[in-house]
């Protein structure tokens, strides 16, 4: 699919807030409202935009943790990878993961309430499982930038 110069203007918009309206978007943009709305509908079809959320204030809700966990599987054959996948999609508090190249098979973005809930999480869950040969975890201190927009404007037409 085609993204030109005016798409990367109105995913920009859309980054910023997804609740702007058609018509506002279209003002933004120096188009009118229909040519807009089918932009709009022909990248969510193609998949470029696939979801609209709230993003939520995760130290208001009282999430102070994050956790950037490293993950060695006992064995790295299709099924244990699969499984292991399988597992990490059932537990919320996972809220990323990637396979990796190099020394780690894994890498996990892991948010809890505080390090006793972390603790509980890796003991109990993480460790418990035969998958899983060697972890690391690696607290973060401070946040100094954590964004879901991306670099459009980067990008080379």
């Amino acid at each position: 699919m085609l993204i030109d110069a005016l798409d990367k203007k109105l995913l920009s918009l859309l980054q910023e807030d997804a609740d702007i309206s058609t018509s506002a978007l279209a003002e933004k943009l120096h188009i009118s409202q229909s040519p807009c709305w089918r932009r709009i509908n022909r990248l969510e079809e193609a998949g470029v935009i696939h979801k609209k959320v709230a993003l939520l204030d995760r130290e208001a809700l009282g999430i102070d943790v994050v956790v950037f966990a490293t993950v060695n599987l006992t064995q790295t054959g299709r099924q244990n990878l699969l499984e292991f996948e399988r597992m990490i999609e059932g537990h919320p508090e996972v809220i990323e993961c990637y396979t990796m190249t190099g020394i780690w098979d894994y890498v996990l973005k892991i948010v809890t309430r505080d390090v006793r809930h972390y603790e509980d999480f890796v003991r109990n869950t993480l460790s418990a499982s035969d998958l899983i040969r060697e972890l690391h975890s690696h607290i973060a201190v401070t946040e100094i930038k954590n964004t879901t927009s991306l670099p459009l404007a980067t990008q080379t037409d």
